[in-house]
């Protein structure tokens, strides 16, 4: 494979979601349409953040190449025509109000869209693991007429996650912001 000439090179090893989506929007502001951006990244859900933002964004996702253990990122600025205002899936709740639903004994879905080494460790009792990457091929193991919570780290993979169910035709989809960063009520492992 021959070498590919990228503007600029930012360094997200090391960081988690949402820090590489933050520093690939403040980085690609300063390129010019048509430049090519590359993100180092070590977080394996980079991958479908990086994605998903570009598609929400108009940029163009050129691909990801595995380098060790470092993802390398490349995206393409699209010209002022191409860009697209980038959209937040409408219905948010809060962790808190989450919380009370749960206690209450409501009949929800709260689905867990972070990786599984993620969810290992900490979740909300009785989330369902369904990684934000595998989303599409698993949709079936949900059902369109439940009230379905996703919940991730801190709102982002959720948000793509919910704009992803409603193309799909589910009506009660919830972003549960700010995420498992902001959860108090219980949890298991």
């Amino acid at each position: 494979m021959s070498e590919i000439k990228v503007d600029q090179t930012i360094d997200c090893k090391g960081l988690a979601c949402p820090m590489p989506i933050v520093r690939t929007k403040k980085a690609i502001d300063q390129l010019d349409a048509g430049q090519v951006i590359e993100i180092q990244a070590t977080d394996k859900g980079s991958l479908i953040d990086i994605q998903g933002w570009a598609k929400n964004t108009g940029h163009h996702y050129l691909g990801t190449l595995e380098d060790n253990d470092v993802l390398k990122h490349y995206v393409r600025k699209a010209s002022a025509t191409e860009t697209k205002e980038e959209k937040k899936h409408p219905y948010v709740i809060s962790t808190d109000e989450l919380q009370i639903k749960l206690a209450d004994h409501e009949k929800v879905t709260v689905l867990d869209v972070r990786e599984p080494a993620e969810y290992a460790f900490n979740r909300i009792a009785g989330a369902i693991s369904i990684p934000l990457g595998e989303l599409e091929n698993r949709i079936q193991e949900l059902n369109q007429e439940d009230d379905i919570y996703v919940v991730c780290r801190t709102g982002n993979r959720s948000d793509l996650a919910c704009q992803f169910l409603t193309e799909k035709g589910f009506k009660k989809v919830n972003n549960v912001e700010p995420g498992m960063t902001g959860w108090t009520g219980p949890t298991e492992k």
